[in-house]
C-alpha cells in the first residue's frame, strides 16, 4: 500500500469513510471524483490530493507522517523503501538525564553503520547519517531511542518516524522485538542476549575487554537489521487486512 491509496490524512476522513471510498472503487487518488462524500469533504480531499502530489514529486513525506496516526504510518514505507533508515541504540540505563548511549546502529540501503561512544558517536555523525533518510524506523523509538538521542546529543531528529511497535500491535503482535521475531520465525545471531546483557557488556568493555564490545555491536546491529524483514512482514499483513479486504468488498 502506498500513500496515494490513503485518504485518512484529510481532516474529517476516518477509517470508516476511507473504507467506504475504497469499497466504492476509489482506491487511489487518481480515482477520486467527488462522489461518495459530501461537497465540503470532497473539496478538502481534492486539495489534499493536489498538495500531496506536489509533496511526493519533491520526495517529501513529512506532511503525511504528521497527519497519519502512529499505527498507520506503515503506509509511508512503500513510497520511500530505498531511503528508509532503521535505527536502534544501546544505553547504560533508561534515563537519558543520567545514563549514556553506548552504541547506535543505522541500517539503510543494505548497509549497516555502527557508532560507538568514545570513538565515533557524535551529534554531527548522527545528523549526517539521518540527513540521507526519508523515513526513520525504530521499535519503541518514539518513547525511547529518539528522545534519548535528542537529550544526550542535543540533536533534533526531524526525519519522518515510523515506530514499528504500533504497526505490530495493529496486527496483534505484542511484546518486545525479539519475542515478535521468534513468533514470526525471524532468526538472529546471539538470540540469548538481552538489554540487560548489553549494559553488562559495555561495562566489561570499559574495564578493558574489547571482545565484549564486539559482542555488543553484533547484538545492536542485529536489532537494527532485523527490523527490516519485520516491517516488510507487518506491512504485507496490514496491506491485506486493511486495504485488500476493503477492495474485495467492491467486487461483491
Amino acid at each position: 500500500m502506498r500513500i496515494e491509496n490513503s485518504f485518512i490524512p484529510v481532516q474529517g476522513v476516518g477509517d470508516a469513510t476511507e473504507r467506504r471510498l475504497w469499497e466504492n472503487g476509489i482506491t487511489h487518488w487518481d480515482e477520486f471524483d467527488g462522489s461518495v462524500v459530501g461537497d465540503t469533504l470532497a473539496d478538502r480531499i481534492e486539495r489534499f490530493i493536489d498538495e500531496g502530489r506536489t509533496h511526493l514529486e519533491r520526495g517529501n513525506i513529512s506532511p503525511f507522517a504528521s497527519q497519519l496516526p502512529a499505527a498507520s504510518r506503515w503506509r509511508l514505507y512503500e513510497n520511500v523503501r530505498e531511503q528508509t533508515c532503521f535505527l536502534d541504540i544501546e544505553t547504560t540505563g533508561l534515563d537519558a538525564t543520567c545514563n549514556d548511549v553506548t552504541t547506535v546502529s543505522l541500517h539503510q540501503g543494505g548497509e549497516t553503520t555502527t557508532f560507538v561512544n568514545g570513538r565515533d558517536l557524535t551529534s554531527d555523525r548522527l545528523a549526517a547519517e539521518l540527513s540521507d533518510a526519508s523515513l526513520l524506523v525504530t521499535f519503541n523509538g518514539a518513547r525511547f531511542d529518539v528522545p534519548f538521542l535528542e537529550t544526550c546529543y542535543d540533536l533534533e531528529v526531524g526525519v519522518p518516524h515510523l515506530d514499528l511497535m504500533y504497526a505490530c500491535k495493529k496486527v496483534g503482535l505484542d511484546g518486545g522485538l525479539k519475542s515478535i521475531e521468534r513468533d514470526l520465525g525471524i532468526e538472529r545471531d546471539m538470540p540469548d542476549i538481552s538489554g540487560r546483557d548489553a549494559v553488562r557488556l559495555w561495562h566489561e568493555y570499559e574495564r578493558g575487554d574489547d571482545a565484549a564490545l564486539e559482542t555488543l555491536v553484533t547484538y545492536n546491529r542485529a536489532d537494527t537489521k532485523n527490523m527490516q524483514p519485520l516491517l516488510e512482514t507487518v506491512t504485507d499483513r496490514l496491506h491485506e487486512e486493511v486495504f485488500e479486504a476493503a477492495c474485495a468488498e467492491q467486487s461483491q
